[in-house]
């Protein structure tokens, strides 16, 4: 039965929010609101902020020893964390589902384990100069330029694009080095035993050969219907399994960039406009090989541009100044991969086969040689003239968005339904008479066309009716608004209804039955030491052959089960497994098996060795931190944690 949906209970704090927006649109308004403002904040400042954060009367999260964890320093690790799940999952996640996926232990977790060995550091007496950590820096390859040498531009790119400022990133690679020192010293030469290695070798690679039958309903002979009787007692006795599950009726209402862009009209002027700004994003641009030469001063390097005039080539100067190939060349490049703008310049003014004269860079003085050049090759605008109208459309369709956004959510505040909204603003609104939890219908088939990347039935089923959620945000900008109106609950279905679904589950469970006894039959035959081929050609089946099976890989029409159950099987012995579905068994007999040398030496073999080695000194050193932690004293802010469980955390 339907459940009638009640007035939205949040339409009336829409409305108080609106209502203060309008009050606070004239001067006077501003004013008041200012002095309201500035009473709450003076109340905050005397009383405390109640938040997840602060107001324990002290600003410490965890103490270690005699080292502490700031509560602010955990705030930012959590904060950092959760905007990391978010994106990866292309959506925003609550302190409730962080706490489901453990996110806040992970990092408690984590934060002591780090002071735990800082502590530790400080003890031993291990210190590490500035000198020191600006050579680890400058030898970090993810830190290196085109040239191979240290690029400063990229440092501060990426670590600023992860969130740091050089002072900060610096004090974390001391205490980084100064952690791996303890852990070196703890675990660092555990060496992983041969014999260990050999059976990691053998486990992933050892390979089986079969030969085997597969039983299907082709041998479970002629099946009769089954009478009324037989019918509802199996019923009766699965009577859940054939149960209706809970249907919620759901009105969607989507908006997206696609949506608005497909009502705006871009003119062949702005079209041409941006294909010429843009030429270089319809095609490839030119490519030049390039080679350099880096002198040490302009002197050697005008004696060396000499000698090319004389009749020396690149080549041969390089290998003269004792260079390889690989050191003077830069490869095929467009102008932007030169981060010297002077090599830039230098290297796509040249004609093909050119030699620079000196040319000042940042890392001294070069020659530099072009071998090649690859013409720029642009599509003609009329091959992408549809795709800059779509791409000028969506760009214009950004502040349209959030127009349309505000306006839905008024009309929702107004007490409008999704539906009526839909109609006002001519929006598509979609009604679900009928979705469950996995997202099918009343039939059980998948519900169609719902938004990518979106888990409606999930928000569906964690709502009720009446209750005015939030708007869900798709990955491509859009917004997907979403009412349940209406709820079936769970309920036992009458035999009458799903008639046939229980008489095919009935057929299959007989199909099964006849065939998992023929496969027992057929399995105690091999045992006794009757030949395969004439077990099979009794029950008119053939004996086919599987080679080169690799444990946990199935191998059509071998199940994941069947090949398991091969390698616990022995060589020569006979086994039978469940096939790809129920109505399948599978008779096999294990012919060969192969296991492969083991070469210590080999690529593969210090593979092994290196993932045994990482995995022995981790479980040591996790050992060691807990021991650690237990040794130094460590002590929680469970308040904190508890607020986090709740799920205030802003």
């Amino acid at each position: 039965m339907m459940r009638a949906a009640p007035p939205p209970p949040k339409k009336i704090r829409f409305a108080m929010l609106r209502g203060m927006r309008k009050a606070s649109a004239s001067w006077l308004g501003k004013a008041i609101m200012a002095a309201v403002v500035g009473f709450l904040i003076l109340a905050f400042g005397v009383w405390g902020i109640g938040d997840i954060f602060r107001g324990y009367g002290h600003s410490t999260f965890a103490k270690i020893g005699n080292s502490e964890i700031g509560i602010e320093q955990f705030r930012q690790a959590y904060n950092d964390r959760l905007q990391q799940v978010g994106r990866e999952l292309r959506r925003p996640i609550t302190p409730a589902q962080a706490h489901e996926l453990g996110i806040e232990q992970q990092i408690v977790n984590q934060l002591v384990a780090e002071a735990a060995i800082d502590e530790k550091a400080r003890q031993m007496g291990l210190r590490l100069s500035n000198e020191e950590v600006g050579r680890l820096i400058m030898n970090d390859p993810a830190f290196r330029g085109p040239t191979g040498q240290f690029d400063r531009q990229r440092f501060e790119y990426l670590i600023h694009n992860a969130g740091y400022s050089e002072q900060r990133f610096t004090a974390e690679q001391r205490r980084v080095t100064l952690r791996r020192q303890v852990s070196m010293a703890i675990g660092g030469d555990v060496p992983a035993p041969k014999t260990t290695a050999e059976a990691l070798d053998r486990f992933e690679n050892e390979q089986r050969a079969v030969e085997y039958v597969v039983l299907g309903p082709a041998q479970a002979g002629e099946i009769a219907p089954p009478t009324p009787e037989q019918l509802a007692k199996y019923f009766d006795e699965r009577k859940v399994l054939f149960r209706a599950p809970e249907y919620r009726k759901v009105v969607l209402l989507s908006v997206s960039p696609a949506d608005v862009a497909a009502t705006i009209e871009v003119s062949d002027a702005d079209a041409r406009r941006y294909y010429d700004d843009h030429r270089t994003q319809y095609g490839t641009p030119e490519k030049r090989q390039v080679q350099q030469i880096v002198f040490a001063n302009a002197e050697e390097a005008k004696s060396a541009a000499d000698k090319l005039a004389g009749g020396t080539t690149f080549e041969a100067l390089a290998t003269e100044l004792g260079k390889t190939a690989g050191d003077i060349n830069l490869g095929l490049v467009a102008k932007t991969e030169l981060v010297d703008p002077a090599i830039q310049d230098a290297a796509f003014s040249l004609p093909e086969g050119g030699v620079s004269a000196p040319v000042k860079g940042r890392f001294g003085t070069v020659l530099v040689h072009v071998v090649k050049i690859e013409p720029e090759k642009v599509r003609p605008f009329e091959q992408v003239e549809g795709q800059i109208r779509h791409e000028l459309a969506l760009e214009r369709a950004k502040p349209a968005m959030q127009n349309l956004f505000d306006k839905v959510e008024d009309e929702r505040a107004s007490g409008l339904s999704l539906e009526e909204v839909g109609k006002k603003l001519k929006l598509n609104a979609r009604s679900i008479d009928a979705i469950d939890r996995s997202g099918r219908d009343a039939n059980g088939t998948p519900v169609a066309d719902l938004p990518a990347g979106l888990d409606i039935a999930g928000n569906a089923f964690s709502t009720d009716v009446g209750v005015e959620n939030d708007p869900l945000q798709t990955s491509g900008g859009g917004y997907v608004w979403y009412d349940v109106v209406g709820i079936t609950p769970s309920h036992d279905r009458t035999l009458d209804e799903v008639k046939d679904k229980v008489e095919a589950s009935w057929r299959d469970d007989q199909i099964a039955e006849r065939v998992s006894a023929k496969a027992n039959d057929m399995l105690d035959r091999l045992k006794a030491g009757t030949p395969f081929g004439e077990v099979a050609a009794a029950d008119g089946v053939k004996v086919e052959t599987k080679s080169g099976l690799q444990r946990s890989r199935p191998v059509d029409p071998l199940s994941g089960r069947a090949v398991d159950a091969a390698f616990r099987t022995a060589k020569g012995a006979p086994g039978t497994a469940d096939g790809r579905n129920a109505t399948e068994r599978v008779v096999f007999v294990v012919t060969d098996v192969t296991i492969p040398p083991f070469d210590a030496g080999s690529a593969q073999a210090q593979r092994y060795t290196e993932r045994l080695r990482r995995t022995s000194t981790e479980e040591l050193f996790e050992q060691y931190v807990r021991r650690l932690e237990n040794d130094l004293g460590t002590t929680i802010n469970q308040d904190a944690l508890a607020r986090i469980r709740g799920g205030s955390v802003e």
